[in-house]
C-alpha cells in the first residue's frame, strides 16, 4: 500500500487562489482532471477551516491513487498554480512524423511528374512504392501518402498537375439546364 507524505510539500493557498479553485470546482466548465486537481489542492490547504485532509483521505474521496495526490501537491509547491491544475503539454508527438518538409516536397514532385507507363495517373499505392523504390523512406503506407497529400494542393497526375482543378461540370451549366428543360417539355401529361 502506498504511503502519503503530507508534510513533505505542504500546500498553503492564498485567499485569491482558494476562491479561484472554488470557482473551478463549483462552475464545472473545466475539464474533469482540472476540477479534481483543484479539489486536491483545496482539501490539502493548511489554512482550510475544517482542517487539512490527509493524502489517503483525499485519494479515497476522489477515487485516485495517493501518489497522484502527492504529485499534484508537489507540482503546486515547486512549479505553481497552473502546472498543478493543467496537464503538461507534450513536447514531442507519440509517433514521429514520417514526412518532413523535404520529403513532402519530393512526394509532390513525384505527384506532379508524369504517371508511370500504362497508367493515366498516380495512385496512392504507386506513390508509396515509388517512394520506397527511390529509397526516400524504408516503409510507408498508401494511407500515410494520402493524408500527406490531403494537406497540400497537389493533384495526382492530371495534365496540369499541382493544383486541384474541378473536372466536374457545375450544376448551373448550360448543358445541364437544356437537358433538364427538354426532358420536362417532352414528357406527356397524364390525366388523373
Amino acid at each position: 500500500m502506498a504511503v502519503s507524505y503530507p508534510n513533505q510539500y505542504p500546500v498553503s493557498l492564498t485567499s485569491e487562489q482558494r476562491q479561484s479553485f472554488l470557482d473551478i470546482t463549483r462552475v464545472g466548465k473545466a475539464p474533469a482532471s482540472k476540477i479534481r486537481h483543484a479539489q486536491v489542492l483545496l482539501w490539502s490547504d493548511v489554512n482550510r477551516e475544517e482542517g487539512r485532509l490527509s493524502g489517503r483521505e483525499i485519494a479515497e474521496r476522489l477515487e485516485m491513487h495517493v501518489n497522484t495526490v502527492d504529485r499534484i501537491r508537489k507540482r503546486f509547491v515547486l512549479d505553481g498554480e497552473q502546472p498543478a491544475l493543467n496537464r503538461k503539454a507534450r513536447e514531442t508527438p507519440p509517433v514521429p512524423p514520417i514526412f518532413d518538409g523535404h520529403l513532402e516536397a519530393k512526394l509532390i514532385a513525384i505527384c506532379c511528374s508524369p504517371a508511370p507507363e500504362g497508367r493515366c495517373k498516380w495512385t496512392m499505392e504507386l506513390l508509396a512504392t515509388e517512394l520506397k523504390k527511390r529509397s526516400l523512406v524504408t516503409r510507408v503506407s498508401a494511407e500515410t501518402v494520402r493524408r500527406t497529400l490531403k494537406k497540400t494542393s497537389c493533384n495526382r497526375g492530371v495534365s496540369n498537375a499541382g493544383v486541384f482543378q474541378s473536372e466536374i461540370t457545375p450544376v448551373s451549366s448550360r448543358r445541364w439546364k437544356k437537358s433538364s428543360t427538354s426532358t420536362q417539355r417532352n414528357t406527356p401529361k397524364r390525366n388523373r
